[in-house]
C-alpha cells in the first residue's frame, strides 16, 4: 500500500485541484468560505498549516470532504455529497451523468 501524503503541500495541491474543477478564483473560494484571499493563498501553497476549523470551511466550500482534502482519498461523505448533487438533477441529466460514468468504467 503507498504512503499517503499528509504534507502542507500535498494538501495544498488537492485544494488547489478541486478549486480550479469548480471553476473559482482564489478571490471566489475565499468568499465562498469566509475566509481571506490571503489565507486560501498560503493554504494552496502549503505554506502553513491549516487548522482544522479552516480545514473544515475549506471543504464545505470546495463540496469535498476534509478526509479527501488531508488523503486525497474517497470517504463516505463525498459518495453523500455527489448523491446530493446527483439528486438535484432532472431525469434526463441523470441519465446523462450515468452515461459518462459507465464509460469510464469501461475505460479504466
Amino acid at each position: 500500500m503507498a504512503e499517503k501524503d499528509f504534507s502542507a503541500i500535498a494538501i495544498g495541491k488537492r485544494i488547489t485541484e478541486c478549486r480550479k474543477m469548480l471553476g473559482l478564483t482564489q478571490e471566489e473560494l475565499a468568499e465562498k468560505g469566509d475566509m481571506t484571499t490571503q489565507f486560501v493563498s498560503y493554504a494552496e501553497s502549503g505554506k502553513r498549516v491549516i487548522r482544522s476549523e479552516n480545514l473544515l470551511k475549506l471543504s464545505k466550500a470546495l463540496e469535498v470532504s476534509a478526509d479527501f482534502l488531508l488523503t486525497g482519498e474517497i470517504v463516505d461523505k463525498d459518495m453523500f455529497i455527489m448523491s446530493e448533487k446527483l439528486s438535484k438533477l432532472s431525469s434526463k441529466q441523470f441519465k446523462f451523468i450515468e452515461s459518462i460514468v459507465d464509460k469510464c468504467n469501461e475505460l479504466f
